[in-house]
């Protein structure tokens, strides 16, 4: 029974082998001209060349054949004639209204506040670092040694006004320079 297991396991593996072998050599046979290599990283796509004539042939054009141009996209693409407007005719009123939404728009108001810690008084580092061990949750001394070192830092991000100013007025009791952004 267990032979036979082994001989079935070792005939798929001999069929899964030469399949993987013929699909490889089939698609090595295959035209390499229809094969495109993709371009290189960090480098600009070949343009189309079908675009690439329409854009050189459009540039080619004067003011007269362009306007023509114009009228006739608009017929065959029943486009309304405002939709291609010039846009300085727009400009003053674009403006005007720019004004008025922002009158009408609220002002946004700020709730979240992020705490720095800009500097810190190194007669005073060792109660600092104690007060950020208390203040911060989840860090150890040797954390907190570390990010006092490391000012200038972000001491805490996305916190209401409250909270930020009762962090900052600790803080500088103990010796840093904060300022909440």
């Amino acid at each position: 029974m267990q032979i036979t297991r082994v001989l079935l396991r070792q005939v798929a593996r001999q069929i899964r082998t030469q399949r993987s072998y013929s699909a490889a050599a089939t698609a090595a046979a295959a035209p390499a001209e229809k094969l495109v290599p993709p371009p290189a990283e960090g480098s600009a796509k070949p343009p189309n060349p079908k675009l690439d004539s329409i854009v050189n042939n459009i540039a080619a054009l004067n003011l007269l054949e362009v306007a023509e141009l114009s009228s006739l996209l608009k017929q065959k693409l029943n486009l309304p004639e405002a939709a291609f407007a010039p846009q300085m005719a727009v400009g003053p009123m674009r403006a005007a209204a720019a004004e008025d939404e922002e009158e009408a728009a609220p002002k946004k108001v700020q709730t979240a506040f992020k705490v720095k810690m800009v500097k810190f008084d190194e007669k005073q580092k060792v109660a600092l670092i104690k007060e950020v061990k208390n203040l911060l949750e989840g860090m150890n001394l040797v954390q907190a040694k570390k990010f006092v070192e490391s000012a200038p830092t972000i001491v805490k991000e996305d916190i209401p006004k409250e909270e930020a100013e009762k962090l900052k007025e600790a803080l500088t009791k103990a010796g840093a320079v904060i300022e909440i952004e």
